[in-house]
């Protein structure tokens, strides 16, 4: 089957390798050095199975920046371009997707559209409307940073916001290219679809507020944090996972997808999905408030990115911490993934020996054996060295 990949960022690259395994996949990309490296077998982006896959795998993959030449003969054209959301409108930019929407359209009528962007709740019953088709509809990811293809591979679940027959071949097509057996399909209406990928990274994010909330209590009161979470979490009903305490969320999804979700809220009663979203501003200003307390003269940054695996920057709570400590603090960066020599105004030290030397106190969201020689200096609430 010919299908088309609009973005080679984690959602589509993992989808453009994972399809390619059985079928034709042309991904579309604007950078064209995201579109060479993927045509020479190499990943753009950090994550060990694409990267493992494009090299080693005999995938039907062809990359390009030409969107007539990635649209014609397309059958499905699945949109994976990214949707930030926009703080003064309180809505999503869905521009991107509404814009390859009309270029498919355009060069090729015929092919099903599938958006895998996030998007609002009820974008895609309107789009549906605008243009009179069942032939768009939106079918959620559920994937992490660094590891999207594994998730791919391994999926939880399979949802798909529709119950027409294409539907049904693309719920297949996922299906087939994946290494789990008996993963669960669930084809609903496209809003319920929305409004499933909005709730569930919301309840990521809770969690996440939940166990942060409990450590800044912990914390503050004297207490052991491990032993409180170690006590909670042999209850099955609550598990013990999702439940190392952080800086707070961030990252691609919950920052944006939180605030959207609170968005589309607008004359519902809640409570929960707004504090979700400020217990998250809390902590972040929590962890700097504590961080000052030790009189630091000059705080280290260990790295930006927002957990171990991860190359993406983008709204990691650290860099929140740190915008909270730049007005008060002399603050030193190390990140080796970053190449310029300051990042937001800070000091960027490519020398890890002098980083460590020259910093006070050690800001780490996550610790790293590359930390263990400095553990006097380090803060952190990472207690389990997971999640």
């Amino acid at each position: 089957m010919n299908i088309t990949v609009v973005g080679t960022g984690y959602v589509g690259l993992s989808l453009a390798v994972l399809l390619a395994q059985n079928n034709h996949v042309t991904a579309l990309d604007i950078v064209p050095e995201k579109v060479a490296l993927i045509n020479h077998k190499k990943s753009p982006i950090k994550d060990e199975y694409i990267e493992k896959y494009l090299a080693e795998k005999a995938l039907d993959l062809y990359a390009t920046t030409d969107a007539e030449e990635a649209y014609r003969g397309a059958e499905f054209v699945i949109i994976a371009t990214p949707t930030n959301y926009d703080d003064e409108r309180n809505f999503f930019d869905t521009s991107s997707v509404e814009s390859t929407i009309e270029a498919a359209r355009q060069h090729n009528p015929t092919a099903t559209i599938v958006i895998k962007s996030t998007i609002p709740v009820g974008f895609t019953a309107g789009t549906q409307k605008k243009y009179n088709t069942e032939n768009i509809f939106f079918s959620p990811e559920f994937l992490r940073e660094g590891k999207a293809l594994y998730d791919n591979l391994y999926p939880s679940r399979i949802v798909v916001g529709s119950k027409t027959e294409k539907a049904k071949q693309f719920a297949a097509l996922l299906k087939e290219s994946a290494l789990k057996e008996d993963v669960p399909v669930l084809h609903v209406g496209s809003t319920e679809a929305e409004a499933i990928k909005l709730f569930a990274n919301t309840y990521l994010a809770l969690r996440v507020s939940y166990f942060n909330e409990l450590d800044t209590y912990a914390e503050m009161k004297g207490l052991n944090t491990k032993d409180i979470i170690d006590g909670i979490c042999l209850d099955p009903r609550i598990g013990n996972f999702y439940n190392n305490p952080s800086f707070g969320y961030g990252g691609y999804c919950l920052p944006k997808d939180t605030k959207q979700l609170l968005a589309n809220f607008e004359g519902v009663p809640e409570n929960i999905i707004r504090a979700v979203v400020e217990a998250n501003r809390t902590r972040i200003s929590y962890i700097a408030k504590t961080v000052l307390q030790k009189k630091p003269k000059v705080v280290g940054i260990y790295r930006l990115v927002m957990k171990a695996g991860s190359d993406n920057f983008r709204q990691s709570s650290m860099i929140a911490v740190m915008e909270e400590l730049k007005p008060h603090v002399k603050l030193c960066v190390y990140e080796p993934m970053f190449s310029e020599t300051s990042f937001h105004g800070v000091e960027v030290e490519m020398d890890f020996e002098k980083f460590k030397h020259n910093s006070d106190v050690i800001l780490a969201n996550r610790m790293s054996a590359e930390l263990s020689d400095v553990k006097g200096k380090i803060y952190t609430r990472d207690l389990f060295g997971k999640d």
